[in-house]
C-alpha cells in the first residue's frame, strides 16, 4: 500500500525495475549489483530516527529511478543528487523529475541525476551525506569513500554514510580501514527479528 500511496503522492514511478546494465559498463557488471528500491516502509523509519535538513546535499549511490531522491526533496527540501549506471533507470529518474515537479511545483534545481558508474562521480564540495542500498562490490565501495576522504582533505566538512542492508564487507572495511565510526542504528520493526540485514547504519567520519 506504501508503494502505492507515495508514488501517487510524489507523482512518480520507481516500483521493479532490475535491468541489465547499458554495453558501455558490460565489463563492470559483476561489481554492480541489480537495482532494488528502499521500501518506503523503511524509509519512513530510518528518517523516523536519522535527521536530514534543508542544508544537506544527500548523495544515493545507484539511485535508480529516484525514489529516495524525490522522497527527501518533498520531505526534507534537501539537495539531492542520484548516480546510476544504468541508462535505462537513469531515463526512467530523469522522466520522474518531470512528472514530479509537475505535480508538486518544487524547483527541479535542487534534484540531480548523473548517468556513470558511481566510483567516477565527482564528489561535490557540498556533498555530505551519502546514501547506499549495497549497491555494488566492496571494491567499487573502497573507491568510492576514497574519494569522499579526498574531497573532504580539499573542503573539510562533516560527512555522514547511511548504509541500508549492509554488507560485511563494508561495515569491517569502515570499522577497521577508515576513520568512520559508527553513530548510529535503525532496525526495522518485524523484518529485523527474521533477517539481520534488515536495518540500517549510520557512520559519522571522525577528525
Amino acid at each position: 500500500m506504501k508503494e502505492h500511496y507515495y508514488d501517487k503522492l510524489l507523482n512518480i514511478k520507481t516500483k521493479g525495475g532490475q535491468h541489465d546494465g547499458p554495453r558501455p559498463f558490460a565489463n563492470k557488471l559483476l561489481h554492480y549489483h541489480p537495482y532494488e528500491p528502499t521500501p518506503y516502509s523503511a524509509l519512513e523509519e530510518l528518517f523516523h530516527h536519522y535527521e536530514v535538513k534543508s542544508s544537506d546535499r544527500v548523495v544515493d549511490f545507484g539511485c535508480g529511478k529516484g525514489r529516495l531522491n524525490f522522497y527527501l526533496h518533498y520531505f526534507f527540501h534537501a539537495e539531492v543528487v542520484g548516480v546510476e549506471m544504468n541508462e535505462s533507470l537513469y531515463q526512467a529518474a530523469i522522466d520522474n523529475q518531470g512528472n514530479y515537479a509537475r505535480k508538486t511545483k518544487k524547483e527541479r534545481d535542487q534534484i540531480q541525476f548523473h548517468c556513470c558508474l558511481a566510483e567516477e562521480y565527482e564528489i561535490d564540495a557540498r556533498d555530505n551525506r551519502f546514501y547506499f542500498f549495497n549497491p555494488f562490490s566492496i571494491q567499487v565501495f573502497r573507491k568510492i569513500v576514497d574519494n569522499i576522504l579526498l574531497s573532504v582533505e580539499k573542503v573539510v566538512r562533516e560527512i555522514e554514510l547511511v548504509l541500508y542492508y549492509p554488507s560485511e564487507d563494508y561495515i569491517y572495511f569502515l570499522e577497521n580501514q577508515t576513520s568512520f565510526g559508527l553513530k548510529g542504528e535503525v532496525q526495522l520493526p518485524h523484518l529485523y527479528e527474521q533477517n539481520p540485514n534488515e536495518r540500517f547504519l549510520i557512520y559519522r567520519l571522525d577528525f
